[in-house]
């Protein structure tokens, strides 16, 4: 568009690529106002100088601004005004994309669970196999054990733990057994339930997991029914030559928080291996 001294507020819309409404809005709360008003139809206009606050107010928009921030920050045209806008919203902004990604990070991991368990199903992957846990790190609570799977699972203060400590749980709920023969006869009173954090624990809330080979089974179907996935392992612990720990980890890929049809429930059990 040719430049020239006014712009009418159909002019500036198309040369700014902004609605005449968003416009009169504008001129209404202060942050753009046209520099000339006609006075037999009151039609605006804006000087292109005027208008260059157009890229600015986009920009800010770009940034998160409200538009009171907007113009809180535009009137003052100060460094000392612009560093304060700037600085609360660094911090505004910085706690909305810690929200974010913790989000994120809930939603896919409870996606890939759900994938997961979808592959187990369909292929019926059920069989005994042989793999390398990596170590990591899990945030764990002792809990006394009554084999009341929905509770232990859904756990009320497990939750209140992890906000206790202002962290937030990711990822599949898992259990430590410290004999998985007491699981298998009844007798375990005493369990850890072991879960990913998304943000870094204290040492003295965590626990190490992994960093050696387990053999892993994964059972379809209720909890109540997992001892015979126990049972297959110890039978191919035996065929195969292998001593097998004491202690398991029963990894729940899906459960009560996904499904209410316990035929679909799908849990990973690891007993680890310690030689052949």
């Amino acid at each position: 568009m040719q430049k020239k001294e006014y712009y009418s507020i159909g002019e500036a819309s198309d040369l700014c690529h902004i609605s005449k409404k968003t416009l009169r809005f504008y001129d209404k709360i202060g942050i753009i106002s046209p520099d000339k008003i006609s006075p037999e139809n009151l039609y605006r206009f804006y000087e292109r100088k005027t208008l260059l606050s157009v890229p600015i107010i986009k920009y800010y928009k770009q940034m998160g601004f409200k538009l009171e921030e907007m113009k809180e920050a535009m009137d003052g045209n100060t460094y000392d005004v612009c560093e304060k806008s700037f600085r609360n919203k660094i911090e505004e902004l910085t706690k909305i994309k810690d929200e974010i990604f913790i989000m994120h990070t809930s939603v896919k991991d409870w996606y890939d669970l759900i994938l997961e368990a979808k592959n187990v199903i369909e292929n019926r992957v059920n069989e005994v196999a042989v793999k390398y846990i990596d170590c990591s790190d899990y945030c764990f609570m002792e809990q006394s054990f009554d084999y009341d799977f929905m509770a232990l699972i859904i756990n009320i203060e497990w939750t209140n733990y992890i906000e206790s400590i202002e962290n937030a749980i990711t990822g599949p709920v898992i259990i430590y057994f410290p004999s998985f023969e007491d699981r298998i006869s009844g007798k375990s009173d005493t369990v850890r339930i072991v879960q990913k954090t998304i943000r870094e624990c204290k040492p003295s809330q965590t626990m190490k997991l992994g960093g050696y080979i387990v053999a892993s089974c994964y059972h379809i179907g209720s909890h109540e029914s997992i001892d015979s996935a126990y049972e297959k392992i110890r039978r191919w612990a035996r065929a195969h030559g292998y001593e097998l720990g004491v202690e398991s980890y029963e990894r729940y890929v899906t459960d009560y928080w996904t499904t209410s049809h316990q035929e679909q429930f799908v849990t990973e059990i690891m007993v680890k291996l310690l030689r052949k």
